[in-house]
Order: C-alpha cells, then sequence, then structure tokens
C-alpha cells in the first residue's frame, strides 16, 4: 500500500492598508525618489543588519523592478514588481510578489498618489492591497515595514 503526502493546507488572507505622509518637498522631488533609481536606493534599502544582494529598477509602464536581500538570520527576501501606471508627479501604480527564500508569500497591487499641498510640500498617500498565502498572515508587519520605508523616505528628501 502506498502512502501519499498530506497536501498543505492552502489559504488566502486579503488585507488593505493606507499611509499617508507629507513630505517637506514638491511632488516632482517625491516623484523622482521613485523614479530615479540612484536616488531610490538611499531609501529603498534593507535594515542596517541585511545583507543587500541586488537591486533593478526599469521605472516605466511595463517596467519591473526586482530587489532582493538576506536578514541576519539567512533568509532572503524577494521583490519582485511591475509597473502599470506612471503619471508624472502625481500616480505610481505597480504590482508586486513577495518571496522567502523559494516561498512566495503575497502578491499586491500598490498605488502611490501624490498631490502638491501649500509650501510646497507633498501629501503622499500609500495604499496597499495584498493577498497573504498559505499561512503567511503577517499582514501588519508588511504595513510596518512600509511605514518605515516611507519614513526613509521622508529623512532623503
Amino acid at each position: 500500500m502506498s502512502q501519499t503526502a498530506t497536501p498543505k493546507p492552502r489559504s488566502a488572507l486579503h488585507n488593505t492598508f493606507t499611509i499617508t505622509r507629507v513630505y517637506d518637498a514638491p511632488p516632482a522631488r517625491v516623484f523622482a525618489a521613485f523614479a530615479d533609481p540612484k536616488a531610490k536606493a538611499k531609501w529603498f534599502s534593507p535594515p542596517p543588519d541585511w545583507v543587500d544582494v541586488k537591486q533593478s529598477v526599469e521605472f516605466r509602464v511595463g517596467g519591473r523592478e526586482h530587489s532582493s536581500a538576506r536578514d541576519s538570520s539567512g533568509v532572503m527576501h524577494v521583490f519582485d514588481s511591475i509597473y502599470y501606471d506612471i503619471v508624472p508627479d502625481a500616480r505610481i501604480v505597480y504590482a508586486y510578489d513577495m518571496h522567502l527564500n523559494e516561498k512566495r508569500i503575497s502578491v499586491s497591487l500598490t498605488t502611490i498618489d501624490l498631490q502638491a499641498e501649500a509650501g510646497g510640500k507633498t501629501k503622499l498617500t500609500f495604499t496597499e492591497q495584498g493577498v497573504y498565502l498559505d499561512g503567511y498572515d503577517d499582514a501588519k508587519a508588511r504595513e510596518e515595514g512600509t511605514t518605515w520605508l516611507l519614513g526613509k523616505l521622508g529623512e532623503t528628501l
């Protein structure tokens, strides 16, 4: 009699979060922090104790972005995205998936909206709609990580 492996449980947990920040910089400068690969590398980077392995950005509709880094425990974090909509100085829409080592843990749709504010400032609204896969249900950590990155963005502006 042959034994069959028990199938892995499958799940899909959905979560949406929105983060709003006001930066002391005009929309063109905030937009450039996403569009220019050198500018983005200054803030879209892993924590200091991680090893940055690879980063590439092709900022155009249909373009792809890749970022991978190994955390202090040796786990590889991989971000792969494709840009679907880009309106200079106003909006960026992209979809991405995240892997921990070889396991896909999530797929998300992100919209970044930039609005000019008085005094040369920019209101950035970051909205992410994610589905967290097969037992990875730490949507709160994604929001915390994004909040941290947007803080780093503010520091570079």
